[in-house]
């Protein structure tokens, strides 16, 4: 598995690449790419990409190891080949930063808020209370299945490449 760390990275990296523009340091939006992110990897490899868990907070899923780490621990990349990622974990990380970099930190809190696993991780708890509940790599596994697969090489679904002519 990767280290989460690197994923950080790598996403901020890749979101600089395919955007032109630097990173707009915002946890929350690390946070929210962070999930999308294990989710389209359950989705499109079937595996985790990283073993941390997630925690239902107000505001969307959460990574405790993450927390303060564009303040405390993010140093850019020098060299990519440095970092724990597999081809196949920065194809995934990819295709999330090309379906939902445009989009401000607030408005990927309210997809991450339409997950089931979320919504399940907050059973008990009024709207906007606080709490730190895992939510589970199955329940995501769940969110996972009712994705559409997106290729950003090609930049379509993976259900459109039917429709294409060799």
């Amino acid at each position: 598995m990767a280290n989460v760390y690197d994923v950080a990275r790598y996403i901020i990296l890749a979101y600089e690449r395919q955007t032109g523009t630097r990173y707009e340091n915002s946890e929350l939006k690390l946070q929210k790419l962070m999930y999308l992110t294990q989710r389209e990897s359950l989705a499109l490899t079937g595996n985790a990409m990283f073993k941390e868990n997630f925690e239902g907070w107000k505001y969307g899923p959460v990574l405790k190891e993450l927390r303060h780490f564009l303040e405390e621990d993010y140093v850019p990349i020098v060299n990519e080949d440095k970092l724990d990622l597999s081809e196949d974990d920065k194809y995934v990380i990819n295709n999330v930063i090309s379906q939902y970099a445009m989009y401000e930190p607030w408005y990927l809190a309210e997809l991450t808020h339409k997950e089931s696993s979320w919504t399940k991780s907050r059973q008990g708890l009024e709207e906007g209370e606080y709490g730190d509940k895992i939510i589970e790599i199955d329940d995501i596994k769940e969110d996972a299945k009712k994705v559409r697969l997106y290729d950003y090489v090609f930049d379509m679904y993976v259900d459109e490449f039917e429709d294409c002519d060799e």
